[in-house]
């Protein structure tokens, strides 16, 4: 139900604007997702959502940003938390994967990526900074398991990058809902490259 007309002089709070956009977004998909419709939901008009936040490309960029902080606060949680080095790998790719198809954030991400072509240099670099936290973490995790000797030593940072293009890949087909492609199946697929590529040989 649509909450009551908001003064001239008084907004949401930004989190409450943000919060809404990822449960229509996951309601009704991003179809359903209109500054109009929007603004009933917070109790603002769509120019005033506008003068906030100029532009639905800057609205769906800022929403991803926040759910990726976060999703972030989770990653540092699995991550630090006490086990193998492998089972904190596991954690981390099940954290970046979707939840099935139309997951929201990955939905939210999908439109980001799209709309990026024509992106300026700030958004761009905003979308990097996301990407980037990722990968950080996951090269600390390879470093790790090969300092102790869990994993083979490998190049970090280019072992990071095919793995995260390959959960990528995997994270699309599954968005999507691509026939024969789902998570049960993409982590057991990426389960067999770790083992493949990374484990070391008992």
């Amino acid at each position: 139900m649509p909450t009551a007309p908001r003064s001239r002089n008084t907004a949401p709070p930004r989190e409450d604007v943000l919060a809404a956009v990822m449960a229509t977004v996951a309601a009704r998909g991003l179809d359903g997702l209109t500054m109009a419709g929007l603004g009933r939901q917070v109790g603002m008009s769509s120019g005033h959502l506008l003068y906030y936040f100029r532009t639905k490309d800057e609205l769906l960029l800022q929403t991803l940003e926040w759910s990726e902080n976060r999703l972030g606060a989770e990653r540092r949680g699995l991550l630090s938390r006490p086990g193998t080095v492998r089972e904190r790998l596991d954690a981390y790719i099940a954290l970046y994967l979707p939840a099935g198809h139309r997951d929201p954030h990955w939905t939210l991400w999908l439109e980001v990526w799209n709309r990026s072509r024509e992106a300026d240099a700030t958004a761009r670099a905003r979308q990097a900074a996301i990407e980037g936290a990722w990968h950080r973490d996951l090269v600390a995790l390879l470093a790790e398991g090969g300092s102790r000797g869990e994993f083979r030593r490998v190049d970090a940072e280019r072992y990071a990058t095919r793995l995260r293009a390959l959960l990528d890949g995997f994270s699309v087909h599954v968005a999507v809902g691509l026939p024969g492609t789902g998570r049960d199946q993409v982590l057991d697929r990426v389960g067999e490259f770790i083992e493949e590529t990374l484990t070391v040989a008992g």
